[in-house]
């Protein structure tokens, strides 16, 4: 498939206007600037954009549910805080292709009738920031953002704000309480931020790939777009591929790739070219898929039917020579340090994971501990104002239903399953 979210990156002064501007930058602002609102939401709407952050959400539909008759501001948000392990595409586009980003934020404002867009960077990305803030003076002085943009008499501003650098923020509703200067914690919903969000008004939160698909879809057509990729699963997608590949990167294509070609064909196979054990498809949060799992379409739909999901698109590659008890260690470790606390089931029962998980590694487990991961994992998912404790739950049981002999292994032995290759040698590390 031909790149178009990524076709420059690696090549020099790529993330600069003039660049832009020689390959196309701004045209689909300058068709939108000709549309009505419900005109872009319409063309969104027939191009089957479906969110990038992880829940895959219909995004004309999402722009819909903003009432079009409140006297209220309105309110973009842009959720540029990615910090998931394994989860890196959205730091490309911003820091490569800044233009299509600020051109998608621009064109977003338009369609919901929004006068001002937050871009929520994530505290760590400092130079990140300052990317942005260069390429968005220079859109502001070529009359791309601001007042009277292009003659229309349109006027959007963008306010970048970085914020403190937490997991929890790049939940929506936890964006916005941190945008209105209170900690990242989630809020009760209904009401959504559609209706009740920034300030009180109506507020969409969109991730940075979805913003950066809108200027293509307006350049090119909605059919164009549609026509790229498995129905119900269209447009150019960005997978993150890491862990024990050859070459580890952010790779395009559409979602008629298999998981198999991403590692084997785009990320050049397993390193050492050791046996594959297990892929984590989606990001941190998403189920473990064993080695003959592979086979599936690395789609919306395709990961679901395989038990898992896209997610974030970050695919974490794990060979024979890992334990799985320690990727499940390891994951919760990251979970527990980064629960915002609120609610109790997800304050408590990370801690309370981590700590079976720690106890098993250091070889003191017991197999009721197993049961006990299973019943303490339930009493979490589901149970938490946000999506976080449904994210904790992946790593632990789909490690546990897929790899259980290797926990009893670990606990009869206390310590990890040996690859074939390993089993001779004396222990040294952890996995």
């Amino acid at each position: 498939m031909e790149p178009v979210l990524t076709p420059f990156v690696g090549e020099p002064n790529a993330q600069t206007l003039d660049f832009a501007l020689q390959h196309r930058g701004y045209e689909g602002l300058r068709k939108a600037l000709g549309m009505t609102p419900a005109e872009i939401i319409d063309a969104v709407k027939k191009s089957g954009l479906r969110g990038r952050g992880g829940a895959g959400f219909p995004t004309g539909m999402k722009w819909g549910f903003v009432p079009k008759d409140s006297p209220k501001p309105k309110y973009l948000c842009v959720n540029a805080d990615e910090s998931e392990p394994g989860t890196f595409k959205d730091h490309v586009l911003m820091e490569r292709n800044p233009h299509l980003f600020l051109e998608g934020c621009v064109i977003a404002c338009r369609a919901i009738g929004a006068k001002v867009c937050y871009i929520y960077v994530r505290g760590e990305f400092y130079h990140l920031q300052h990317v942005l803030e260069t390429e968005l003076r220079r859109a502001y002085d070529a009359g791309f953002v601001g007042a009277n943009i292009l003659d229309s008499g349109e006027q959007i501003d963008i306010y970048i704000h970085r914020g403190a650098g937490a997991y929890e923020a790049g939940e929506e509703t936890a964006l916005i309480e941190s945008l209105e200067g209170k900690r990242a914690q989630p809020r009760l919903k209904p009401p959504f931020p559609a209706v009740v969000g920034l300030y009180g008004c109506p507020t969409v939160v969109n991730n940075v790939e979805t913003i950066c698909n809108v200027p293509l879809i307006l350049d090119r057509g909605a059919e164009w777009y549609a026509a790229i990729g498995p129905e119900k699963n269209t447009g150019p997608k960005l997978y993150c591929v890491s862990g024990h590949v050859k070459r580890p990167g952010v790779y395009e294509t559409d979602m008629s790739v298999t998981l198999r070609q991403l590692i084997y064909d785009y990320a050049g196979g397993i390193s050492g070219d050791r046996e594959l054990k297990a892929v984590i498809p989606g990001g941190s949060s998403t189920n473990v898929l064993p080695a003959d799992k592979i086979d599936v379409q690395a789609s919306f739909d395709g990961l679901v039917q395989a038990g898992s999901m896209l997610g974030s698109a970050g695919i974490i590659v794990m060979d024979e020579t890992t334990s799985m008890v320690w990727v499940a260690k390891n994951l919760l470790h990251f979970y527990e340090h980064e629960s915002c606390g609120k609610c109790t089931p997800c304050r408590e029962g990370t801690d309370w994971l981590h700590k079976i998980l720690s106890k098993i590694e250091r070889g003191e487990g017991e197999l009721r501990d197993l049961d006990l991961l299973f019943s303490v994992a339930d009493n979490i998912g589901g149970k938490t104002l946000c999506p976080f404790g449904d994210a904790v739950v992946p790593p632990v049981v789909s490690t546990l239903q897929h790899f259980r002999e290797e926990y009893e292994a670990h606990v009869r032995t206390g310590r990890p399953a040996l690859a074939p290759w390993r089993a001779q040698e004396e222990l040294i590390g952890a996995h």
